[in-house]
This record gives structure tokens, C-alpha cells and sequence, in this order.
């Protein structure tokens, strides 16, 4: 049926009316091939965990005015982040909190349900399996609010471009998605083509590097599969049966990698560990890395000694924009084969699309021997 913009007007209907008379319903399907429909893109919506944001500011140039509550883990793991969401978006304070959101047991069902939301974003992990009382998505459905899971953390290579798309279709941002996958996609496959046939070296991610007993590490998890897209081979896959564990040092000293990597965040900072991320100086995070090279147990791997040492930014195994770090990873694992490639270059562009500036030392090498 056509609406005539006269009649409208003849019947005392305001041309304000108009978009919400012209809104259409919107149908996405989740990581989980759940079909998700919403009236109208959603407008009030709650994420279980506040990370969810580091995905919903890349596609919206406002995501916090689409939020109507919001997990408060955000702010313990990564309060650089949220400083700079402060600074752009001032409203993010006055934003009721449901919890820590990091399990099932931090996210608070009933605020969640309180707020009225028109969605509620859950990550793969808080959703758990559909199965038993515990599940989460069962129990929004039956207060009768819609659901999206999405996951940019346990499967990123495989989950990060259906969960974007999910997002964007949701909140009315699908040329944006679309644009933010295109751009993805595309450096993947760049990484993906120089490293099909190349050899792999041994590599290990020392997590959370410096700051705890050595040394944990990924397993099956996500900096693994980064380290897989990257050509490299994680040698803590073949000891741990889960996504992280922790490994001995006598097991550690005894692979001797080829390549050794560490992770680092501000969260270190107290903690005497690699300090990496948004707002850190490069002197600041130069100081750090040389301090955790200098640790007696870790000078004793070849890959140390050889200058093979590298660290990057935790917090891009909770982003899209781990794209970049899989490339910073190809390319200190294989040189010769990406020499002509920039980094900074792939950042500066994924920045782009950011709600907040992504300003910071966020990877880091170790120096050429004197």
C-alpha cells in the first residue's frame, strides 16, 4: 500500500511520524543459526559483556546511544578504551550496568530484563550451549525480549565476519558492516595467500607476559588460531587440551621455539609486566619489553637470544581488529614475505571505521643485537 504524503498530512499526521510509520522489521541469523527478528533496528539494547562494544563502535558512529545497559567488564579490562568512549560520549556514565558480564553468574538476568531492552547482545561464551537451566538465551526469550549471540573471541577466524554482518543488519548498520567486512576479508586473504605454502616456525605466546609465574599461554584458543592464519605453529596446542593453560618452564626451555611472543596490557602495569596497548608511550612500552627480556628463566630460549622476541596487545583477542595483529604476526614470522607490507598502515585504515581513536604503542620488537 502507497502513502499518499498529502493524506498524511490531511489526517493530522506530522511528516515527524513518517520514518517511524516507514520502519521495517529487520531478520539477522546469529553465530549460533538462530534467526533473530526485530520490528524495527534495534534502538535500547543491552550488551551482557561491555567488550561487545569494541565490535558496535565500528559500525556505529554512536554506539553508545543505541545502549540501554551494558556489562561492566569493559572498564576492569581495558579502561583505556573506556576513557576514551568517556571522552567522546559522555552519556556512557550514566548507563545502567547488569553485572560484570564475564560469566554466566556476573550478568544479572533480572536488570537485564528490567531495562526493557529491544535486544540483548550475548557473547558465544556467556550463551553457553542452548542447553539446561542456565541458558540464557532461554530465558530472555521467555520474557519475550530478542537475542543475537555473536563471538569475536572463542572462534574469530570463523565467527568475526557472520557476527559483524549479524550486528549490522540489527542495529541498521549493514552498509557499514558490510564495508568493515570487505576491509577485513580482504587483509585476511592478502596474509592467507603469502603464507599457503610457506614453512611454519615454532612459535610461543607468552600471555599476559611478566605480570604472573611463567608462563601461561594459549591452547586450542584464539591467539592459537592466529598463529595458524599467521604461518606459525603454537607449540603449547599439542599440551593443553583447553583455549589457555599454563605450562612449566622446563617445558617451555625444552621446546625451545623458534619465535617467542608476549602479550602485554596496562592491566600489567602493576604488576612489573609488558605494558602494551591504547595510550601507551613507545618509550613507556620499550622499558617494559626490555625488562621482561631481561628475565633470567626467559633469556635461556634461543629465540631470545636471537632476537626473535616480539609482543603484542592483548586486547585484540576481543576485536575484529585482530586482523591487524594476525598480520603484525605473519610478518615477524616471515619477513621475506611481507616486507613490503605496513602494519601501522593496516591499523590506520581499521581505524577508520573506530568510534575512538586507537592511538598507542600496541605491538612491539625486539632490537637488532649491538
Amino acid at each position: 500500500m502507497m502513502l499518499d504524503r498529502r493524506a498524511l498530512i490531511l489526517a493530522g499526521l506530522s511528516l515527524t511520524a513518517l520514518p517511524a510509520l516507514a520502519a521495517t522489521p529487520v531478520v539477522a541469523t546469529d553465530v549460533l543459526g538462530r534467526t533473530v527478528r526485530l520490528s524495527a533496528p534495534a534502538k535500547r539494547i543491552v550488551l551482557a559483556q561491555g567488550r561487545q562494544l569494541n565490535a558496535l563502535g565500528l559500525i556505529h558512529p554512536d554506539p553508545v546511544s543505541i545502549l540501554a545497559g551494558w556489562g561492566s567488564d569493559l572498564e576492569r579490562q581495558n579502561p583505556d578504551g573506556i576513557a576514551r568512549y568517556r571522552a567522546r560520549f559522555p552519556a556512557i556514565d550514566a548507563l545502567p550496568l547488569v553485572g560484570d558480564g564475564g560469566t554466566a553468574a556476573g550478568f544479572s538476568l533480572e536488570q537485564a530484563i528490567a531495562l526493557g531492552p529491544d535486544l540483548v547482545v550475548l557473547s558465544k561464551s556467556l550463551a553457553g550451549t542452548r542447553r539446561g537451566p542456565g541458558d540464557l538465551v532461554e530465558k530472555l526469550e521467555t520474557a519475550g525480549i530478542p537475542v543475537a549471540v555473536v563471538d569475536f573471541y572463542l572462534e574469530p577466524l570463523r565467527d568475526t565476519v557472520p557476527s559483524l554482518r549479524t550486528l549490522g543488519i540489527l542495529i541498521g548498520q549493514e552498509e557499514q558492516a558490510e564495508r568493515l567486512i570487505a576491509f577485513y576479508e580482504e587483509r585476511m586473504s592478502r596474509v592467507a595467500s603469502r603464507v599457503a605454502d610457506a614453512k611454519r616456525p615454532s612459535v610461543f605466546i607468552h600471555a599476559h607476559a611478566g605480570g604472573y609465574d611463567c608462563c601461561m599461554t594459549a591452547g586450542q584458543g584464539t591467539f592459537n588460531a592466529f598463529i595458524d592464519a599467521a604461518g606459525g605453529r603454537n607449540i603449547a596446542a599439542a599440551m593443553l587440551q583447553g583455549a589457555t593453560g599454563q605450562i612449566g618452564l622446563e617445558q617451555l626451555i625444552g621446546a625451545d621455539p623458534d619465535v617467542y611472543i608476549a602479550t602485554g596490557g596496562t592491566h600489567l602495569a602493576k604488576l612489573g609486566g609488558l605494558v602494551l596497548g591504547l595510550g601507551v608511550s613507545e618509550t613507556d612500552a620499550t622499558a617494559s619489553f626490555s625488562k621482561l627480556l631481561g628475565t633470567p628463566s626467559l633469556k635461556m630460549l634461543s629465540a631470545i637470544e636471537k632476537r626473535r622476541a616480539f609482543g603484542f596487545w592483548h586486547l585484540f583477542n576481543d576485536t575484529p581488529l585482530h586482523v591487524v595483529a594476525i598480520e603484525v604476526l605473519a610478518k615477524w614470522l616471515h619477513p621475506e614475505r611481507f616486507a613490503e607490507i605496513d602494519p601501522a598502515a593496516t591499523l590506520a585504515e581499521g581505524a577508520r571505521f573506530s568510534a575512538i581513536p586507537l592511538d598507542g604503542t600496541l605491538w612491539i620488537a625486539a632490537p637488532p643485537k649491538p
